[in-house]
């Protein structure tokens, strides 16, 4: 089975720079989409950035673009949402997901969250 563990989170001043790192772990397994969500009182779980491991492409929130960066690396079991420009519309908690398989028994592609991580923004 599949995991994901979140660090980096926390409280950011606007206009300041957060990182945030996802790893997934298991006994035999293979990732073929990571990412990260927001969840915001009173609101669904919304898309930030996503990270494609078939061709590398990359696919952000209309209101990250150009702030926040994705980025995968450990052969792909880790994925980076590195936060700048930060703004007060980003706090929130911010969930890792990945469309993961297992591969010892053979699996299908099943939906994993992280716990998630907030992130606080102070002006």
């Amino acid at each position: 089975q599949v995991q994901l563990v979140e660090s980096g989170g926390g409280s950011v001043q606007t206009g300041g720079s957060l990182r945030l790192s996802c790893t997934a772990s298991g006994k035999a397994f293979s990732i073929r989409t990571m990412g990260w969500y927001r969840q915001t009182p009173g609101r669904q779980r919304e898309l930030v950035a996503r990270h494609s491991s078939n061709n590398g492409t990359t696919a952000y929130a209309e209101s990250v673009k150009g702030r926040f960066t994705i980025s995968r690396n450990n052969a792909g079991k880790t994925v980076v949402l590195q936060m700048n420009g930060v703004k007060e519309e980003d706090a929130g908690v911010y969930y890792c997901n990945a469309d993961a398989i297992s591969l010892a028994p053979l699996d299908k592609y099943r939906e994993v969250w992280g716990q998630g991580i907030p992130v606080t923004v102070s002006s």
